[in-house]
């Protein structure tokens, strides 16, 4: 074979091993984010993974003058997070997640994925009696 088609040919697979990287293995944004659990069950066809659904407080809105729940789609890994998520549906849940530019099948549907369950219980909102805090005190 030629030469350059050589250089061609490894140049070409640098630059899609790189692309391969950067879009399913390169952490875009790490966060928390917390709401109550809706739900969270392992599904799939061939790769068996855990999915979730947070709702969060709020609403947020695509279009002017419509309303709709702001609710955080995401995937869980195996082990002590979905032990923990399994039995916390409807409670406040706040989990540390990792978000990629792509999705792979067998690390979930989503590019959220949780790997950490920071906090699960009941929401607790100021001192309990449904007043709003006063200044000062």
């Amino acid at each position: 074979m030629n030469k350059y088609v050589k250089i061609a040919i490894f140049s070409l697979l640098i630059i899609m091993a790189g692309f391969i990287y950067w879009r399913y293995f390169f952490v875009f944004a790490e966060g928390v984010k917390g709401g109550t659990l809706n739900y969270y069950e392992k599904k799939g066809f061939i790769f068996k993974t855990w999915e979730g659904r947070l709702v969060q407080e709020g609403f947020q809105s695509p279009t002017a003058g419509a309303l709709q729940s702001n609710e955080f789609r995401f995937s869980g890994v195996d082990g002590d997070v979905s032990e923990k998520l399994e039995r916390a549906s409807g409670n406040f849940v706040e989990v540390r997640y990792r978000e990629y530019l792509g999705a792979l099948p067998w690390r979930g549907a989503s590019k959220h994925v949780v790997y950490e369950v920071l906090q699960v219980g009941k929401r607790n909102n100021g001192s309990g009696n449904g007043e709003l805090p006063v200044n000062g005190q």
